[in-house]
């Protein structure tokens, strides 16, 4: 009979706990659950924000952090749901950034938290308590770690810097 190991059922709990917040977070951008907007009102609020096309942006705020908590929550694929749902943070993260680091003044404090969160568990992995440790490791390879955070780094990169510029843009013609 094995032990329980303390270090796998933290990293039960972390995900859990962590992907069940992320999936609330864009269950309301996707559907309007929980109070929020669904998707054409967040549609609308993020072209507002300046991430254009709004409905395309929305949606993939929306999964990223939809599919990725839920496949955090699952232990499956974890390094992609964590760098799929740090990704969707980062662009949270630049929205925020104006109103400093704190929550309580509309600082990006919350989102940062929850973007290294998930990327520590993708890169951590999920432990034994998972599906991902259940198939053998099928869908978390060492070359799946690589291509993921690279891919969400250079998605998020490429989306807050075309934000950066839509912004910008606006502010000249407004200015």
């Amino acid at each position: 009979m094995s032990c329980i190991n303390r270090r796998d059922l933290a990293l039960l709990a972390l995900r859990a706990g962590t992907g069940a917040v992320l999936m609330a977070h864009g269950t309301q951008k996707l559907f309007g659950w929980f109070g929020g907007a669904g998707l054409d009102k967040t549609a609308a609020a993020m072209e507002h924000m300046g991430f254009t096309p709004g409905r395309h942006s929305a949606l993939a705020a929306g999964l990223g952090e939809t599919g990725g908590g839920a496949l955090l929550v699952l232990g499956l694929a974890t390094p992609a749901a964590g760098a799929a749902a740090a990704g969707a943070m980062a662009g949270a993260v630049a929205v925020h950034a104006p109103a400093g680091f704190f929550a309580q003044g509309g600082g990006y404090e919350y989102p940062a938290f929850l973007g290294f969160t998930a990327a520590a568990i993708g890169l951590a992995g999920a432990g034994r308590y998972s599906l991902d440790h259940a198939t053998g490791h099928t869908f978390d390879q060492r070359w799946m770690l690589a291509l993921a955070f690279a891919t969400s780094a250079v998605a998020a990169g490429a989306v807050v810097t075309r934000r950066a510029r839509t912004t910008a843009d606006t502010s000249q013609e407004n200015g």
